[in-house]
């Protein structure tokens, strides 16, 4: 089950912690200039997401690689064409003399096209852009609890909207067997993954078809998460949002405008109030949350704009 913090106040710029259940790293989406992001945060990280590099969406990049050099940890960065040239020169902003070579390696991940990825890495002390081979694969991220699937949006430029998806468990009810547990479990799981149906079980002396004892297995939909950052509230763009994000349990999507401003929303390739809530509800997200506020509204305004959103979503 993934567990999102939001690190930046209403009027900062935006910043969203992810953590898994019983898992030991976490994921930051979006390095804004968020006061809550705290230095554990920042050296607890597997991987680094950015739907583009607008300065409210990767000012605090700066934060994140000062509290993150010594780790000595493979750190992942995803993000949008030309994410690795603007990664590498903001490090090559700072004299390296003194660092280790095994201080950190980032590996960037640049999502040039849909489809289309291209990796590199890059560590001390030289800070070269080195190619990863395999560098057209369409997998972004993955790792033994969730993926990573993503769309790209037009904000005048790409802007990156995420979905984290965890994977689905199997569990199985001893109860409704006569056996005890055993190896035999595993193996049944197996070959329900696998769709080896007639694989052979073999439990407490007798033998089985793994099909036969599919009855005893409970399969548990993994959570899902969406990130979905700027972008003009059009046709296109909610086409996609629609597509990648239907049914999504919790998505985080942006908010910037009134519903009164949507003219500045359009003119800006931003999204409005009313606008976020329409697609949320099309999708069928369980569960979704307004975010990312322009600074140009006060306190009171950003509560209004947030009932807004609520009233649209129901």
């Amino acid at each position: 089950m993934f567990l999102p913090e939001l690190k930046s106040e209403f009027d900062e710029d935006i910043c969203i912690l992810i953590k898994l259940d019983n898992y030991s790293y976490n994921f930051i989406c979006e390095c804004g200039d968020a006061s809550l992001l705290t230095v554990k945060d920042c050296q607890d990280t597997e991987a680094i997401f950015i739907s583009h590099t607008h300065i409210d969406h990767f000012v605090n990049f700066d934060f994140v690689l000062r509290h993150q050099i010594g780790i000595r940890r493979r750190v992942v960065i995803c993000g949008p064409k030309g994410i690795t040239r603007q990664v590498q020169s903001k490090i090559k902003g700072y004299q390296w003399n003194l660092i280790e070579e095994d201080a950190i390696t980032y590996e960037i991940r640049e999502i040039v096209t849909e489809g289309h990825i291209q990796r590199s890495e890059i560590k001390p002390p030289i800070w070269d852009v080195i190619p990863i081979e395999d560098s057209s694969e369409d997998v972004l991220y993955c790792n033994k609890r969730f993926h990573v699937e993503y769309t790209i949006l037009d904000h005048k430029t790409p802007s990156v909207a995420y979905l984290f998806k965890e994977n689905d468990t199997i569990k199985i009810n001893i109860g409704k067997s006569e056996f005890k547990g055993g190896s035999w479990v595993r193996e049944l799981k197996m070959a329900f993954e696998t769709k080896d149906n007639q694989c052979k079980i073999n439990i407490e002396g007798k033998t089985f078809e793994a099909q036969d004892l599919y009855h005893l297995l409970e399969v548990k939909k993994g959570d899902t998460l969406g990130v979905i950052m700027d972008h003009a509230a059009n046709e296109s763009n909610h086409q996609k949002i629609a597509t990648l994000f239907q049914n999504c349990n919790k998505a985080f999507i942006e908010c910037f405008y009134k519903s009164e401003d949507k003219e500045f929303a359009n003119v800006n390739f931003h999204s409005y109030s009313t606008a976020s809530a329409e697609i949320m509800k099309k999708c069928g997200v369980k569960e979704a949350i307004p975010v990312h506020f322009s600074r140009k509204y006060k306190q009171e305004e950003i509560k209004e704009l947030i009932e807004e959103f609520n009233v649209g979503l129901s």
